[in-house]
């Protein structure tokens, strides 16, 4: 009989450790290598062998070399920008890497991953007292053709001496913190939170010694930011049968969201399930009905065409693989301030792993008898 773990706090300090080294560490978008390192290091103990693709998607596998797979997933790579241009005067102009917000980047602290090693600087912003000077009075705002980076050199040869390309890729500084009730923040939770909490489902299986009836595939997937490219390489590689993902979605319960819009979901009151074309009927009752059974709380929310989430890479990969979505409500997406719920966390770990003990290689999820 396999094991519950509903009556157990499962989540020990070391968990958390983790979580904050993981969050701590830059992981952009195509350079995924640091963060990916630091995700396997700590699943290792609890999968039985590893592998990687070109790309830098990490596998952990459990009990491999059954015919029947089944894949939980998340995403590794967080956005940032490149540089793009360095003018003359030593300042450092910027494209995106991903949907990073300009408008959050004045006055931020960054890093400028160089070919000699982080380089500080700084989004430069003119001062409060001289941006009304203009000729309609109107304020400037910030987009991504007047930002610039300040690293204190004031030519381009400075800028270059300290191994500053273009090229190179700039993530923000900003990192975990705790705050009152539970809530934690910190940026890249979209979606390192999810490699999080599939690796503490990898970590509940090997402590409750559980011998599942098939492969499981623990995958950490590249580039999910700009277009779910490492999801879309790594579903073809493993042509899984069932695909359980992860990922964050919108607390819309803050000002300036439309419930209309977004739905009516909010910290602290459990995993968002999902309804939408890619996401398998029958495998969305199956989680819906594990979670009732283990008492967990979810919350619902629809999407129109595509869910914007590796679930669709896996669901429409090869001859197609019933997929459901499995989200984290999330506060102020794309910011450094990306907060979220303990009992969250806590409760999509849950559901995750009490669905993989409900799921076996005779489930029936064809729609047709």
């Amino acid at each position: 009989m396999a094991k519950s773990t509903a009556a157990k706090k499962f989540l020990p300090d070391t968990s958390y450790q983790f979580l904050r080294n993981y969050i701590n560490n830059a992981s952009p978008t195509g350079f995924e290598k640091n963060g990916q390192q630091i995700w396997m290091d700590y699943l290792r103990p609890y999968a039985d062998e590893f592998f990687t693709d070109p790309y830098g998607t990490a596998v952990g596998v459990i009990n491999p070399g059954a015919a029947f797979k089944v894949v939980i997933e998340a995403h590794a790579d967080e956005i940032s920008w490149f540089v793009n241009y360095i003018s003359p005067e030593g300042l450092i102009y910027l494209k995106r890497n991903g949907g990073v917000d300009h408008q959050i980047a004045p006055s931020m602290r960054v890093m400028i991953h160089g070919k000699k090693g982080i380089v500080k600087a700084v989004f430069g912003w003119p001062a409060i007292h001289t941006r009304l000077g203009n000729a309609d009075n109107k304020e400037p705002q910030p987009k991504v053709d007047n930002l610039f980076l300040d690293c204190g050199a004031r030519s381009k040869k400075e800028v270059e001496a300290l191994g500053v390309h273009v090229g190179a890729v700039v993530t923000y500084v900003d990192g975990y913190d705790e705050l009152a009730h539970d809530y934690l923040i910190g940026r890249a939770f979209d979606n390192r939170i999810g490699g999080f909490m599939i690796a503490e489902v990898a970590r509940l299986l090997k402590q409750n010694k559980i011998k599942l009836p098939y492969s499981l595939y623990v995958v950490n997937a590249v580039q999910e930011e700009i277009g779910l490219r490492g999801a879309e390489m790594i579903a073809r590689r493993i042509k899984p049968d069932v695909a359980i993902i992860t990922d964050v979605t919108h607390d819309s319960t803050t000002p300036m969201i439309s419930k209309f819009i977004e739905g009516d979901c909010s910290c602290g009151n459990g995993p968002v399930l999902c309804y939408g074309p890619a996401v398998h009927n029958k495998l969305l009752d199956l989680v819906q009905d594990v979670a009732a059974k283990k008492k967990i709380q979810v919350q619902l929310r629809a999407v129109s065409r595509s869910t914007g989430t590796d679930t669709d890479s896996f669901a429409y990969a090869n001859d197609g693989c019933p997929s459901v979505l499995v989200s984290i409500p999330l506060r102020y997406m794309h910011t450094t301030v990306e907060m979220l719920h303990k009992k969250d966390i806590e409760q999509t770990i849950r559901l995750m792993y009490e669905t993989l003990l409900t799921i076996t290689p005779k489930t029936n999820l064809s729609y047709f008898r």
